[in-house]
């Protein structure tokens, strides 16, 4: 055990935000130490103690779900073929509607919901102010677009034309207490951080207060999968409660565990279509064992498949890659025969079929997709993890449980003092 921890080292460790640990400095609830010289905080490993249970009990077990206190509802935009939704939903949460574009994604979430409210069309068209102060929570995995800085201070208005603007502003309309964007990891770093510093300006500017973004691993929610998802949260500055993310399962599930039967699923994994690799590049990844890639290729085969991309640094995992039975799949794409991102079956010389793909992100097997095939791998690459949304959505509820629960307290008071100071209408 260390002596010292980092901000973010401590977070982690008692699965905390670091805007709560900010909090609870501020208030005298936990407060960090100071290096002298730079005012640098830091904590201490018998600060560790007072989480100790807690993190005996958090961790490598079935966590408990949490049951709302109210039937809580969710705008969803950019809803995809309905991972995100089923997760929430599995939680406990109920979709008031949900925007998609996608012809057969709005087709995929119609003939599995067919009680859902889905709207199909361009966002930039729709409005959703029907539901101001009837929402609970607005969620949205927008394309992560780039600004145009040029002489703009940056605001809300300034962002029109992009996506996320459609989002924020969907947000303001509908005024929920806590909205969720989704995006890849990448977002961090896009445009040398620029467009994930401007997107939580723009929250901050229509009212919500924005936690440190964080990054969760899908793999670590049970699901077999290398799949890393940027979360931003954003809470409504009126309410002074902190959104906490997740915890980590210690338990890693491995692609049997998806394909086979087993905890995650009572049976193998039903048949279904799939493409094929085409016969140059089936004669390559023969030669390649599960858990290979291009470099476990003949060095004058290695030079024939990768060409110019031989010569050029890093690994390129991704490139001839069959994956191994006992390790997660790497994070799936929208088409699995790409020569960047081949996702080879552990025993057959093929991608992965359909239904194979859906297992390996967690959908349920009795979730049908529209569409020919190369739309359902598209939905399916797309989407958010079904398990990983189901532990996002068990952190909502425990969120919005105690929102519901301060605002019932605080009624309760109210009415408390209008009982013992009734107004007289000859007073008044």
């Amino acid at each position: 055990m260390k002596d010292k921890y980092t901000i973010d080292e401590f977070a982690n460790l008692i699965g905390k935000s670091k805007d709560t640990l900010r909090r609870w400095d501020k208030t005298g609830k936990l407060y960090a130490f100071r290096e002298p010289m730079s005012n640098y905080r830091y904590y201490k490993s018998e600060q560790l103690s007072i989480f100790v249970d807690e993190l005996n009990n958090s961790e490598g077990q079935n966590q408990k779900m949490i049951s709302p206190n109210k039937n809580y509802s969710v705008l969803e935009l950019f809803a995809g073929a309905g991972g995100l939704a089923i997760g929430l939903e599995q939680a406990g949460l109920k979709c008031k509607a949900l925007n998609e574009i996608d012809h057969w994604a709005a087709e995929t979430l119609r003939q599995n919901r067919p009680n859902w409210n889905v709207v199909e069309g361009d966002i930039r068209g729709l409005s959703f102010a029907h539901l101001k102060d009837e929402v609970d929570v607005v969620t949205g995995g927008f394309p992560c677009q780039s600004f145009s800085y040029a002489g703009k201070r940056f605001g809300f208005e300034d962002a029109r034309g992009t996506l996320f603007y459609e989002f924020a502003r969907i947000v303001k309309e509908v005024n929920p207490p806590i909205c969720i964007g989704e995006n890849v990891r990448g977002l961090l770093n896009h445009d040398s951080g620029k467009t994930l510093e401007t997107m939580i300006a723009i929250l901050d500017e229509i009212g919500y207060r924005v936690l440190s973004p964080k990054v969760l691993k899908a793999v670590n929610f049970n699901v077999p999968q290398k799949r890393e998802r940027l979360i931003l949260v954003g809470v409504r500055k009126d309410i002074d409660i902190d959104f906490e993310y997740p915890k980590p399962f210690k338990k890693i599930y491995n692609l049997k565990d998806a394909l086979k039967k087993g905890e995650l699923f009572d049976c193998d994994v039903p048949d279904s279509p799939g493409t094929k690799y085409p016969a140059s590049k089936k004669k390559i990844l023969d030669l390649v064992p599960p858990g290979g890639y291009w470099r476990n290729l003949p060095v004058e085969l290695q030079m024939e498949y990768m060409q110019k991309s031989f010569y050029l640094g890093g690994g390129k995992t991704g490139m001839a890659r069959r994956i191994s039975w006992d390790e997660p799949s790497l994070t799936l794409t929208c088409s699995p025969a790409q020569k960047q991102t081949e996702r080879c079956h552990p025993d057959e010389t093929r991608p992965f079929t359909v239904r194979e793909y859906a297992r390996i992100q967690t959908f349920p097997d009795e979730w049908k997709f529209a569409g020919p095939v190369s739309a359902q791998y598209k939905q399916i690459g797309n989407a958010v993890p079904v398990n990983l949304a189901k532990e996002i959505g068990s952190s909502l509820i425990t969120f919005l449980n105690q929102v519901n629960l301060n605002k019932v307290n605080s009624d309760i008071i109210d009415c408390e003092f209008v009982e013992e100071y009734p107004i007289r209408f000859d007073q008044v």
